[in-house]
Order: structure tokens, then sequence, then C-alpha cells
């Protein structure tokens, strides 16, 4: 019998809401005591530095067994370009989910259900806005960024399993901004790797400072395969004090026939860590894709990708901080970015949290310059240059009670 995935996602979300609602009906007014912290995962360049004087959230809301959190994240970007509507629909190129340009426009709102597996738990991200637009595109009814059940047997030595659908773990960035140290997200998060997989996942420590894991998924940014054919994520965390390796291959078709043109991806990331207060990363990244092979039909073409980036934090003191990022991307068929080219790019972000809120307010002012080797950017109405600058203003409300409700 055929299994459609959405209907499956659709399948798992109800399911969950609805215990959720059960489980929350027989919940005593009398809140619980908190549940023993979990051991922390591995640092990722997006939570490696959060603010140390920045209050402590206490256990969020619930529904039942699901903790409740999310946020609002909006923003206004100038474009120095002035692209208009009529030559590119009014975005910055090479942008994505903050790619709409001088305007004000909601990039995202996020709802997240989240229960830890012990031995079994769900994990529910609801998004709107741009941001849900570019993630699912020709999905844009599709509200779901994550949805996945997890197991973890308690004498499995911590070995965990995921099923559903998951934000990918390649790049040194993540969909939301909140979680990145710059506004916008680099030219190797939009354009070098896929965002979510649908499949099921693993992940088991193999030592005291490694952990490994292995995927099985319908391969890039899909929750139903057209070609019949997995593809296939090998992961591993290497996690010591002063830093963090991380290493993901990614391999399958990604071609309408079955079995036929394979696209791999290599991502690794390494993040230092000195100290409380500076953090940085170099992330690397090499694509390559074998175009459908049709007997009799000519030679497979093939594409390739490639790019390097260099970031850097500094927490200035609990409620500022500085971040930049320069990354170089190569492109030379266009396969990715739809013209041949290598692209130079500058971020420079200063983030500032708003203090004696009863939720975290964070505000971010960045400036961006792009260049191009050809005249890839639009300006105004029907012109073509090689750089583009913007100036963007973004504000994050994050939704998270302080207290026990």
């Amino acid at each position: 019998m055929y299994m459609n995935p959405n209907r499956i996602l659709q399948t798992m979300v109800g399911a969950a809401m609805a215990i959720a609602l059960v489980a929350g009906a027989q919940t005593p007014t009398t809140p619980a005591p908190d549940p023993a912290p979990a051991a922390a995962p591995a640092a990722t360049p997006a939570q490696a530095d959060q603010p140390a004087a920045a209050p402590a959230l206490g256990f969020p809301w619930k529904i039942g067994p699901m903790a409740v959190t999310g946020f609002i994240d909006g923003y206004y970007t100038y474009n120095d370009n002035h692209p208009s509507d009529s030559a590119n629909g009014q975005i910055n190129d090479l942008y994505n989910f903050n790619d709409k340009a001088d305007q004000v426009e909601l990039s995202a709102a996020k709802l997240t259900l989240n229960h830890d597996p012990a031995p079994v738990g769900a994990h529910f991200d609801f998004l709107y806005g741009r941001t849900n637009g570019l993630v699912s595109a020709g999905e844009q009814a599709n509200y779901i960024e994550q949805a996945f059940l997890s197991l973890k047997p308690a004498k499995a030595k911590g070995f965990e399993m995921d099923f559903g659908k998951f934000v990918t773990s390649a790049g040194a960035e993540v969909i939301e901004a909140k979680d990145n140290w710059n506004y916008s997200r680099s030219l190797l998060f939009s354009w070098a790797i896929p965002y979510t997989h649908f499949g099921l996942r693993t992940s088991m420590p193999v030592s005291k400072t490694e952990t490994v894991g292995v995927q099985v998924v319908n391969g890039w940014n899909e929750v139903t395969k057209n070609n019949g054919w997995a593809t296939v994520g090998l992961t591993s965390a290497y996690v010591k004090t002063k830093y963090t390796w991380n290493l993901n291959y990614y391999t399958g078709p990604e071609n309408a026939m079955p079995g036929k043109g394979y696209r791999n991806l290599i991502d690794t990331t390494l993040l230092l860590t000195p100290n409380a207060k500076f953090n940085a990363y170099i992330n690397c990244d090499y694509g390559r894709n074998h175009d459908a092979i049709v007997k009799g039909v000519g030679d497979t073409s093939v594409n390739t990708w490639q790019g390097i980036a260099f970031a850097a934090h500094e927490q200035a003191s609990s409620r500022t901080a500085l971040a930049g990022r320069y990354e170089y991307f190569k492109d030379p068929n266009g396969f990715q970015t739809g013209m041949a080219q290598h692209v130079n790019e500058f971020t420079g972000t200063y983030e500032y949290e708003v203090p004696k809120l009863p939720q975290r307010l964070l505000s971010r002012f960045e400036y961006r310059r792009d260049m191009s080797n050809v005249p890839y950017f639009h300006r105004g109405n029907t012109g073509m240059v090689d750089a583009q600058s913007t100036l963007t203003v973004g504000l994050i409300a994050i939704i998270a009670p302080l207290h026990h409700q």
C-alpha cells in the first residue's frame, strides 16, 4: 500500500495535538516540579555563545506533556540598488528568508511543541511567514517546518532515532535567525546545502567526545521522493572543550529517473570556542550533481559548487554582541544560482537585547556587501550590476515564559 508522506506528517501532528490536549485537560492546577535537565547537546556556531548574563528562562508553557515556545521575527532592509517588483520581485539577490528589499516584512512566526524522548518523544515546529514560503517552496500551504517522533531507549547508551521531517545536519547556520550570529543567512546556507529532509535519522555516541549518525531520507527539501530512491546521510560531531568539528556527507539521486544522477555533498564546520565570550568558525562545502543518464542520448552533465565561510562572534556585554562573516562561493556552471559566477560576501552585525522585558527581544543592525564577477544583481527596473549593499534592521521577540504559568 502506498504511504503518502504528507498524510503521515498530518497524522503525526494531529495525534500529538490530541494526546497533548487530553493530557493537558488532566493536568492538575498545581505545577509539577521541573524534570532533571537533559545533557547538553554538542555546541554549534548557532548556540555556542548565548549572553552570559541574560535572564534564564523558566520551564516553558506546557500543553500536556509538550513544552511550548516560539518567536516572531520581522525586519526592514534597505538595498542601494533598489530592485523593482518588475525586475526581480523586489528582492535582495542571493538572499533567502529576509530577501525582500526596501520594505517591512514578517520573516517568520514560529510555534514549537517539544517533548524530549524518555524513551519516546515528539517535536513539532509550525512556521508562518516569508521563511515558510521559501523553505516549503512548492508547498506554501504546508506550515510544518519539522515534525518527527523520537525514540531513545534508556539502556541504549545514548542511541536516538527520529522519524519524520527534520532540518538538515549540514551547515554552520540554521533557518531561525535568532540562533545565528548574523541576521542574514550565508551564501553557503542559501545555495550550497539543503534545508530539510523527510525520513529516518539516528545518532549514537561512540566515545566521550564523538557522536556519529546515519540518515535515510527522501533527498533535498522533499517530503515525497519522485524517483523511488533514497538519499543516505552520514554525520559526525567531535566535541572538545575548545573546539567542535562537524562532518556531514549526503549522497543520493536527485533526478526524476530512478537511481540515476547522484548528488553528493560534503559539508564540514570547525567551531572554535576558546572562551565564553569569543567564538569563531570555518565552514566548507563541496557539492557535485550528475544529471540523469539516458542511454543513447549523449553524455552526462556534471555540475559542481563549492565555498568557504569564516565567521566570528564577540559577546561584548550581557546585552550586546558583534559578529562578522566573510565567505567565497563558486558556482562555475550556474547550477545553484542560475548564472556561472563566483561571489564574495561580507556581513557585519550588531546585536542588542532590550533589557527589563518579560520576554526576550533581540534587535540586530546589519550591513552586508555581495560582490560577483558578473553583473548578477538587479538595479532599478532594468539595470544589472556586479555588487549589492544592504542595511537591515531586524527585531526578534522570543516567546518563552520566565516563570511557571
